[in-house]
Parts: structure tokens; sequence; C-alpha cells
């Protein structure tokens, strides 16, 4: 009861501080039955275990590092949940040894066919690749196995475009699950070689459901690119899959071919800057403002004005729950990597206490009747405030754009031009690598 009742609140919460980009397919890996093992990516703190939470509709038991049981009100969600302690030695004070019962537990539950989540690389962190990761994994999958059950590993990767900012996309990808039993040791092999080669076939098939970098100053290059890309093809930008796949060639490119690697890279820097003072983004460029075009921009926004005197006093009613998270990352001075955590978990803890708040005032000086429709009427005040909020922001960025180059066409002409020409040489090394990159 507490499990549903705790995920059906993680998953409004969470849904509601990021724009999700998961899995539909039930088929997809998600929704697999029997023993499983989710192993996952960590970039984002508590955050990165409860998307796996919300989105793995089956009851997952999770592995977390000891010192969280012993904190207030998560140490408790984190027992009713029955996750299971994982000791580390950089942990001070913490015995190893008990580790051991760990794993023997985890292990039971994979023989009673039930589902696990490990994040093997054993930390949080805010690198652009994937950390070495831990055998622990590994290790309780093939001893699963050496008592017959028939486990699964299952890589999920996890990539956001802005990990500690509010509405920022995250984008959830399932790769092929792995047998354990296929990596059980061979002949005259000891386990503990067994659980390195499995461990190293984890981290292969996490690093093909990843974003990966040499380092975060080649993600905005990266970016630039995949996205002249779009534009030569008249995709979207923003693609994942594609931008997974422009990662591998910069790496190759990087390795092969550094001069021209250098070159390239300070091309796209150089556009990326000239984009950049006149705030807009490559597929921007192809706007075409005709005046009927125009005309509907400007009548549909009118329309959005009605709702404004709505969204004032929704946001009148929710400045105070909505910067205290805000403040208090800052006052606590956190990491990059659990910012995010310490927002989602004080917005669950608020929201309820708010709007019980919100709901005994109207009670006390308004009566039953406006008691009763702070009681309905709050969720949905606080859905429609935090959805206006972003319309009609896209909606100031669109009208910014047009003003900035709707009357410069020479300006326009000029980027889009240098814009096509880095395209067609991107999509022409897109077409080079592209044989190397999908078999890596």
């Amino acid at each position: 009861m507490f499990y549903r009742a705790f995920r059906a609140v993680a998953a409004l919460v969470l849904r509601l501080f990021f724009r999700l980009e998961a899995p539909v397919d039930p088929q997809a890996g998600l929704a697999q039955e029997g023993p499983v093992i989710y192993v996952g990516n960590h970039p984002n703190g508590l955050v990165d275990p409860g998307l796996l939470f919300i989105l793995v509709r089956r009851h997952v038991t999770f592995l977390a590092k000891a010192p969280l049981f012993s904190m207030p009100v998560l140490g408790w969600i984190l027992k009713g949940l029955d996750a299971l302690p994982v000791f580390r030695r950089q942990d001070k004070g913490q015995d190893m040894a008990k580790n051991e019962g760990t794993l023997a537990a985890s292990v039971e539950a994979l023989v009673a066919g039930r589902a696990i989540t490990i994040f093997p690389e054993g930390k949080s962190h805010s690198e652009p690749q994937l950390a070495e990761l831990k055998t622990g994994c590994a290790r309780i999958a093939l001893e699963a196995a050496r008592r017959g059950a028939a486990a699964r590993i299952v890589p999920v990767g996890i990539t956001y475009e802005e990990k500690n900012s509010f509405k920022s996309r995250v984008h959830v990808e399932v790769g092929p699950a792995l047998s354990a039993s296929e990596w059980l040791e061979r002949p005259g092999e000891e386990p503990h070689d067994a659980a390195r080669r499995l461990t190293q076939a984890i981290a292969d098939a996490l690093t093909q459901v990843t974003l990966n970098l040499e380092a975060w100053e080649d993600l905005p290059i990266l970016e630039t690119a995949e996205a002249l890309y779009a534009l030569d093809q008249g995709d979207r930008p923003g693609d994942p899959e594609r931008q997974k796949a422009f990662a591998r060639g910069v790496g190759l490119l990087r390795a092969e071919q550094p001069e021209r690697f250098e070159r390239l890279k300070a091309a796209l820097a150089s556009f990326q800057r000239r984009l950049s003072l006149v705030q807009v983004e490559p597929h921007e460029l192809t706007f075409r403002y005709r005046p009927a075009t125009v005309a509907r921009f400007v009548v549909k926004n009118v329309l959005w004005l009605l709702g404004l005197p709505v969204w004032l006093a929704g946001m009148a009613l929710f400045i105070v729950p909505y910067w205290i998270p805000v403040a208090l990352v800052k006052l606590t001075r956190v990491e990059k990597d659990t910012e995010s955590t310490v927002k989602v978990l004080t917005l669950m803890l608020l929201a309820p206490v708010w709007w019980a708040i919100v709901t005994a005032l109207a009670f006390g000086l308004g009566g039953v009747a406006w008691g009763v429709a702070a009681l309905v009427g709050v969720p949905p005040l606080a859905l429609f405030t935090r959805y206006y909020l972003e319309r009609r922001s896209a909606a100031l960025r669109d009208a910014g754009v047009f003003f900035r180059l709707g009357s410069r066409a020479g300006l326009k002409a000029a980027l889009l031009a240098e814009g096509l020409g880095l395209a067609r040489e991107v999509a022409g090394l897109a077409e080079e690598l592209r044989p190397r990159v999908v078999a890596a």
C-alpha cells in the first residue's frame, strides 16, 4: 500500500518537475517479468532511482547507500519501500562486511522472481561519461544464475537536458537485456573473472544508451552540429538517438583526425557564438514570417491574455512553495548532482502541506464553500499556473526571434547561408562515419 501510494506521489512530482521522454511500449524492457536487474547510469542523485521507480510498473527493490537510511524522512521512506543498504568504503564509519548480507538478500530476491535496481557506478556524479562500474551487480546476477534463476540485466540510460532546471527534458532509453547465465564461469575460470567480464558487458550496454563525452565543453558543439544536421535533413533538432551517434562520431574524429576535428569544432563554436548574440537557434533561421502566420500568432496570444488573471492568482498563491526549494539549495550549497534531489524531495513534502494550509485558511476565512473550493481547486490551479508560464515563455521567445530577425533580412540571410554551409559539411561527415558509428 505504501509503495503504490508513494509511487503515485513521486510520479506526479517528477512529471511536474521534468519533461519525461520514456518508452511507452510495454515490450521496451521496463515491463519484463521474472528475475530482473535494472541497471542505470547515475548523473542526478536520488532523481535517477526515482525515475525508474515511477517507470517500472512492477514492485522493485532498490539498493541505496547506507547513510541515506539514517537521514530524517528519507530513511523512513527507504525502509517503507524495502530498499537494501549498500555499505561503501568512502562512507565513514560503515561496516563493509554488512554488504554480504545485502548481496545475499539481493540474490534471494532474484531467485524469488523479483526485480531489483542497481546503479553500478556506485556514486552519483556530474562527469560527462560513465564512471568505472563496480562488480556488485555482476556478482549478484551470476550468483542468482548459479542458483537456477533466469536473471536478466536491463540497461537503462538517463540523459538530462539540464538536470537541475525545472521542466527541462530527461530522456530515458532501455537497451537489450543481458542474460546472466550466458556469463557464468568458463571451464577453469575463477568467479571474479566472470564477474569482471559481465561488468564490462554491462558498461558496454550502458554506453549504448547514454550520451558519453570526453568533456562537457564538447556538448554545445555536439548540439550545434546535430541541430545543423537536422536543418540539412529537414528534421527537428534534439533527437537523443542522433545525439548519441554524434557523440560516438566526435570521439572517432577527435582520435583519428585531430586537425579536422579542431577546425570543425572552431567553426561550429564561432557559429554558435554568433547565434547566441542574437539569441536564436539554427532551426529558427528558416522561419518565414508571412502576414497570415504573424496574424495567427498575435490572435492566439491575445486570447491567451484571458487567462492572465487566473495565472496571476496562481503565482501569488504558489510563490512561496516555488521559491523555498530554490532557496534551500542555495543555503545548503549542495553538490550539483544532488540539487534536483533536494528540490524534488522538498517539493514532495511541501506541496501537500501548502495545499492543507491554503484549504484550512479558506475554511477559516470563507466558510465551508470556500474551503471545498480550495480543496478541489488548488491542484488544477497549480497545474494551470505552471502550464501558462511555460506557454507564455515560449511565446515571448518566438516574439523575440521575430523582432531580431524579421526586420533584419540581411543578418538572417548571412547566418542561414553560413549555417547551411556548415550543415552540409556536418551531413557529409555524418555519412562518412555512419558505418563505424553504427557498428560501435
